[in-house]
């Protein structure tokens, strides 16, 4: 019988945090650059006051997650600007296998210009749920989280962005939660993302 606890993250969570990126994100640019690249962002999320950090369990094993920050911008200028080192560290091995990487890694390193999606509205950077675990529910239930605390700490809309192509569950989900597409674009690597935005209760 499940025993579903959902709790905020800690940073004795992040090894198992990784796990579950890597099985439910397989072949994707974040799984490629592998488990030291991953340990070190979601430390990064972890140990930010401006970080939001949900996750699923049952009976002590990680099923999801959902990460992001209440403020997109100020957020990546502080992590390129106190963990810059320990990212160049966690790529090195990726950049052998794969050189072709390096301007998608450069451009992601101007996420704080790129990043700002206007005063009041948070990012959701990444949400995971394992393989097995997928449409139980549990994804829906690590918005909700996430949702409150955003409305929680003053926030007017949440945005988040997924691929486009080849992506129609993921759309759907967020479409059936509400959020509403707000662009679609381009990456120079040629991906086509959707932009989704839901805007959050007002407090009185």
């Amino acid at each position: 019988m499940p025993n579903l606890i959902y709790r905020r993250m800690r940073l004795a969570d992040v090894r198992a945090v990784v796990v579950v990126h890597l099985r439910a994100f397989p072949g994707f640019f974040f799984a490629f650059l592998g488990p030291a690249f991953l340990r070190v962002l979601y430390e990064c999320i972890l140990d930010s006051p401006l970080g939001i950090f949900y996750g699923c369990e049952d009976n002590g094993r990680l099923l999801g997650f959902v990460a992001g920050t209440d403020q997109p911008a100020a957020f990546y200028r502080c992590i390129i600007r106190r963990r810059w080192l320990r990212f160049c560290i966690a790529v090195i091995v990726p950049i052998l296998k794969k050189p072709a990487i390096i301007p998608h890694l450069l451009r992601a390193l101007s996420m704080p210009q790129q990043a700002d999606p206007g005063e009041g509205c948070g990012t959701l950077i990444s949400i995971a749920v394992l393989p097995e675990t997928q449409g139980k529910g549990v994804g829906q239930k690590l918005v909700d989280a996430f949702l409150v605390e955003a409305a929680r700490r003053g926030l007017k809309q949440v945005n988040l962005t997924t691929d486009k192509q080849d992506n129609n569950a993921t759309n759907r989900f967020y479409q059936r939660y509400g959020f509403h597409l707000h662009r679609s674009y381009i990456t120079p690597e040629g991906r086509e993302i959707n932009e989704y935005r839901i805007d959050l209760p007002v407090k009185c």
